[in-house]
Order: C-alpha cells, then structure tokens, then sequence
C-alpha cells in the first residue's frame, strides 16, 4: 500500500518556501548593497543569489564560532546574519575584481609617488586607475 501523501498540499509548502527564500534573499542582498558604498555589480539575480548565499554563508559562519547554535534563516537575527554573510561575499567580490585594490600600470605605489607630477584619472567602467605624466 503506498501511503495517503496530498500532492498538492506539498506542491503549496514548496512553492510557499520558495517564494519565501526569493523575497528573503532579495531583502537581506538589497540590505548588503545598501550598506557597501560605491556602485554594485549584477542585477535583480544577482543580488538574489547573493542574498540566499549570504544566508548560508553566514548561518555557517555563525555556526562555527558559536560551536552549533543555528538561528532560523526567515527570522530577524537570520536577517541579520544573511545581510552580514551578503556583506561578506559582496565585499570578496569587488575585492578579487579589483575594485577595492588597484595598481599603477608601472608598479610605483600610488601614495609613495615622489618625482614628476602625476595625475590619477580613474575609468567608470572598469575600475582602472591610470596614471599619467605630465
């Protein structure tokens, strides 16, 4: 006999976590954004997927130091937790993608620039810093 499972009451609770996550994500990744200053990459997928990836992240780094207290994802301290690990990747992100960290093209440090005059243009698109003789 195969048991009474109701599919479409578990296709509902499916759907309702979904959804659920979809929103919860979106709030805690728009909330990382909101607190990284300068402009962010990616679109409504984008910090989407960094809003339910900060959760887990951040779930397991909470986990760690704490020797196992979980908290839950869809609460206020799993809010906080999730824009915290959003945070994190965020900023792992523009870290590796040199947005945080540029060089000059001549390997001269840019606060130790003595000699000629120069002058620091930055590209909008790329995050490049250029540096210029004059």
């Amino acid at each position: 006999m195969m048991p009474d499972v109701d599919i479409a009451a578990q296709a509902q609770v499916l759907a309702n976590e979904f959804l659920t996550w979809i929103g919860f994500g979106t709030l805690s990744g728009l909330a990382a954004k909101g607190i990284m200053p300068g402009r962010d990459p990616g679109g409504a997928v984008a910090t989407l997927l960094m809003g339910v990836g900060g959760a887990v992240i951040g779930g397991g780094i909470l986990m760690y130091f704490t020797g196992g207290q979980k908290v839950q994802p869809i609460s206020i301290a799993g809010f906080g937790v999730a824009t915290g690990g959003a945070f994190v990747l965020l900023f792992f992100y523009r870290l590796l993608n040199g947005r945080l960290v540029t060089e000059a093209q001549d390997g001269n440090v840019l606060g130790n620039m003595t000699g000629n005059r120069r002058l620091l243009r930055r590209r909008r698109r790329r995050g490049t810093t250029i540096v210029v003789d004059e």
